[in-house]
């Protein structure tokens, strides 16, 4: 046990796992002379600091923990298949590995709600279905009878959209079509996000729009001016959706902004996939260049890039950081491939006869779902999910009293879509800049801004006898030649010629002058 002399900086004095819990150095009021505001600073420290040691006493509550393959000698864990895994595990972990025989209404799009109890399934073809995985409970089973592009399920297993031939329809548990969205036309992608009640689409028309599943409202809806987009998904730390285009960029986006908030040139080629993981400090991308890169989204750079025998067309990352690849009809399963470079995949699924088109982890369960031309498959990779949930947040074994609840206090929590920005934990901070400075900061801005951008040159518009016409005139006054010299002798013949008349003379013609 260690002392306050002997604690670490900003580390309470109690437990020694008491200090992961901390955030951040404890404020200096001491030297406060404002004896109110001294006051509600050592309160503020007293909660914190009892909220820190509350937090380490429950760690003797998590009994689970995660635990990954190990192999023994030259044995490589990517050689174990799930038949091989099926025979060593338990009953109930044996039973979470199976497959869906779907060969008629392929490829398959899947989503697992946020507690991974329930899943979801679209065929491309029209098949919609959605049933508890575990224990194998039908929701409901349908045929739409047109194309099913994407699926997600919104706030909790109750309500689910789907991304059909044209529009996009909100379906309840029992199947029984609930809206149709004519806002959206020719969706290609859905992402919802909770925290907001926002249901995030983007499609053919290279439209990105943000429609309210709470009060039916559209809140935003932004060109992307790069075309159709195929490819989208959202960074769970901040809400902002990434968009990737067919120009090789991925684009950030946030409602209350009409343009993108950031930029990146990532692929030479179209991006096929994007996954982040729940830090939102990495992201991986995908291409048809055959590159599989990680970037750093904390500095937009680039960490390590891997090279993919085919184009990877799927991209997930489970909660404790593992990398899943879906391409062609193979699944790779990467281990600590954020942060270093890896030489050899975790582990890998072969799906015999059948291309990859989309793959989740499941939430709270080391399990990799697979949905491919043929149907769904269901593998078990250990050490992919969290062991210790928050029932506060997603309750894999909520009651139908208890689901009700949160779905309450979640509309009552909800933020609103201008809490949406790159760095979340700048909301409600003070800043410590005076008005002056941040005037003169804004003034030298400016002036290097003014500097920077070259002076326009005024454009010379002339009239009258500096116009352009008159110039090119003059020009051509100047010029002479054989026509123009008998011109003006005919004329000025001619001109003699009424003078003479005039005075009574006997008038001549032109053709006098020559003889």
């Amino acid at each position: 046990m260690s002392t306050a002399e002997e604690s670490k900086p900003g580390q309470f004095d109690g437990l020694e796992s008491e200090y992961k819990y901390t955030r951040g150095k404890p404020i200096q009021f001491k030297k406060l002379t404002d004896k109110k505001l001294k006051t509600k600073f050592k309160k503020q420290e007293a909660q914190i600091k009892e909220a820190a040691q509350a937090a380490a006493r429950n760690e003797l509550l998590l009994g689970e923990d995660a635990g990954f393959l190990e192999s023994e000698g030259v044995e490589k864990t990517f050689n174990y298949r799930q038949e091989q895994l099926a025979k060593e595990t338990d009953i109930n972990t044996s039973k979470k590995i199976f497959s869906l025989d779907l060969p008629e209404f392929g490829p398959y799009a899947i989503d697992y709600t946020r507690n991974g109890r329930h899943l979801l399934l679209g065929g491309k073809k029209g098949h919609l279905a959605a049933f508890d995985w575990q224990t194998g409970r039908l929701h409901f089973e349908t045929h739409v009878k047109e194309i099913v592009r994407d699926v997600t399920w919104l706030h909790n297993e109750t309500m689910l959209a789907a991304a059909q031939k044209k529009y996009v329809y909100i379906y309840d548990q029992t199947g029984l079509e609930i809206h149709r969205m004519k806002n959206h036309i020719e969706v290609n992608k859905l992402e919802f996000l909770p925290y907001h009640f926002l249901l995030a689409t983007v499609g053919n028309g290279g439209y990105l729009k943000y429609q309210d599943t709470s009060t039916g409202q559209l809140v935003a809806e932004h060109r992307t001016r790069l075309g159709p987009c195929k490819t989208m998904t959202q960074n769970p730390w901040n809400a902002v959706i990434h968009l990737g285009h067919a120009n090789g960029t991925v684009t950030l986006w946030a409602p209350t902004m009409s343009a993108p908030l950031v930029k990146m040139q990532c692929h030479k080629g179209p991006v096929q996939a994007i996954a982040i993981d729940n830090s939102g400090n990495y992201m991986a991308t995908s291409g048809l260049d055959g590159q599989m890169k990680i970037w750093d989204i904390r500095k937009f750079d680039v960490v390590h890039e891997y090279f993919t025998p085919r184009p990877a067309t799927s991209l997930s990352i489970s909660q404790r950081g593992l990398l899943g690849v879906g391409w062609g009809s193979h699944v790779t399963v990467w281990k600590d491939a954020l942060r270093t470079k890896q030489q050899s995949p975790y582990m890998q699924h072969l799906q015999p006869g059948s291309s990859i088109a989309d793959i989740h982890f499941c939430p709270y369960e080391d399990v990799l779902g697979v949905g491919h031309d043929k149907g769904m498959s269901s593998i078990v990779i250990p050490g992919s999910g969290e062991p210790n949930f928050d029932s506060l947040a997603a309750n894999p074994y909520q009651t139908k009293k208890q689901r009700q609840e949160a779905e309450v206090h979640s509309l009552l929590d909800k933020l609103q879509p201008a809490m949406i920005t790159l760095n979340p934990s700048h909301i409600g901070k003070v800043t410590k800049l005076t008005k002056e400075d941040i005037i003169k900061q804004r003034q030298e801005a400016a002036e290097a801004k003014a500097a920077a951008e070259e002076p326009e040159k005024e454009r010379k518009r002339m009239r009258g006898r500096n116009s352009a016409m008159k110039r090119h005139l003059r020009k051509k006054r100047n010029v002479i030649d054989d026509n123009k010299m008998a011109l003006i002798e005919k004329i000025q013949a001619n001109k003699d010629a009424r003078e003479k008349q005039k005075q009574g003379e006997k008038p001549f013609t032109a053709l006098d002058i020559f003889t």
